[in-house]
């Protein structure tokens, strides 16, 4: 069936169609109509396209499974983590691997199997979960997991039969300073040398890229719409819900969404509780981090200036304010953001009020 949907051209026909109906997204769920937003929306959409392609095209065979770097610094999802880098490959839950490497000197490192994907209903949830706290490291830095349904007496990484994503998360609090893993992904119980294509793979590869553009910006869409109830203010997000679409489960998430005038801006004041690590970050309305590269637009447990008393002051405004742990809109008038207490002992809402730039500027 594969080869006749290829040949007859009926494989692309439809991926081509499927990416023309993922505009709909754009345009849809009361998305604000000014150029900037929707222009960063048809983007988000190519971007998306450009991910999926590499993950399940190009490297979507999970008998050579690959750790690929697929959202980085202009491929954005879900309001990914600046602090972060990640490190993705496609598994299969009938295969042993092992991750092999050095550990390095990054603040965290975490590794997630899951199952799913965002154009195939339920997000994303976990199927085995390992933390870098609990991971045996040779006295050399060098470091071996295994990541199978088989259970292994330590560094084990668990999956399940449905299993078909790995997910590496390095957590940087000083890029600067701090090394990263190294790691290569190695199947175990068998031969790993790449076939032929075949019309069946491009033809999966082109369906599941063409699922994720359109489920991706649908999920994400809707979660924009929702964190407009509570606009300029954070609550916490639901812990269940984060989980299922592939969020860390040691982490607190406080996504929702800010709006500021030309003459506001959005104060945010909290006093971190005992945790590994905390963050701060602003995004677009698609729930794309805004540009790190050339903006500061995030900060977290190092970067931040303290207050004598322990407390943090972030600003959120379209001017320097002349305050320390200024954050940059770069351009925008509203969006999505996120705080993140990490691996906390206790979960304080982080308390925001809007003023006038005049009053907070120095």
């Amino acid at each position: 069936m594969a080869e006749r949907r290829v040949v007859s051209g009926q494989s692309w026909d439809e991926f081509c169609d499927a990416l023309k109906a993922a505009g709909a997204s754009v345009s849809g769920f009361g998305t604000p109509t000014d150029p900037l937003t929707q222009a960063e929306g048809y983007r988000y959409l190519s971007r998306l396209t450009r991910a999926g392609l590499e993950a399940f095209l190009e490297y979507g065979d999970p008998a050579t499974a690959e750790l690929r770097r697929m959202v980085h610094e202009t491929v954005k999802l879900g309001a990914d983590n600046p602090d972060n880098h990640y490190y993705n490959a496609t598994v299969s839950g009938a295969f042993e691997y092992r991750l092999v490497g050095t550990r390095g000197t990054v603040h965290m490192l975490t590794f997630s199997t899951q199952k799913g994907g965002y154009g195939e209903g339920g997000g994303l949830p976990p199927t085995g979960f390992l933390d870098s706290a609990d991971l045996a490291v040779d006295d050399d830095g060098s470091v071996e997991i295994f990541v199978s349904q088989r259970q292994y007496p330590k560094n084990w990484l668990p999956m399940a039969a449905d299993s078909g994503l790995l997910i590496v998360r390095q957590t940087f609090s000083d890029r600067a300073s701090e090394t990263p893993a190294e790691l290569r992904l190695v199947r175990i119980d068998g031969p790993s040398a790449s076939p032929p294509l075949s019309a069946a793979h491009l033809d999966h590869g082109l369906t599941k890229t063409a699922n994720l553009v359109a489920g991706a910006s649908v999920f994400f869409a809707r979660w924009a719409h929702d964190l407009r109830s509570h606009t300029n203010r954070l609550p916490r997000f639901d812990p269940d819900r984060s989980t299922a679409a592939g969020g860390d489960p040691n982490i607190a998430y406080y996504h929702s969404y800010w709006r500021l005038d030309d003459h506001e801006a959005l104060i945010i004041e909290a006093t971190p509780p005992v945790c590994r690590m905390w963050n701060f970050q602003l995004n677009n309305h698609w729930m794309e981090s805004l540009d790190y590269r050339h903006l500061t637009i995030h900060v977290n447990h190092h970067t931040a200036h303290l207050e004598p008393d322990g407390s943090v002051r972030i600003i959120v405004a379209h001017r320097d304010p002349g305050w320390p742990n200024w954050i940059q809109t770069g351009g925008h008038r509203f969006g999505t953001m996120c705080f993140r207490w990490i691996h906390a002992e206790a979960h304080p809402e982080p308390k925001t009020r809007v003023a006038r730039f005049q009053e907070v500027a120095r």
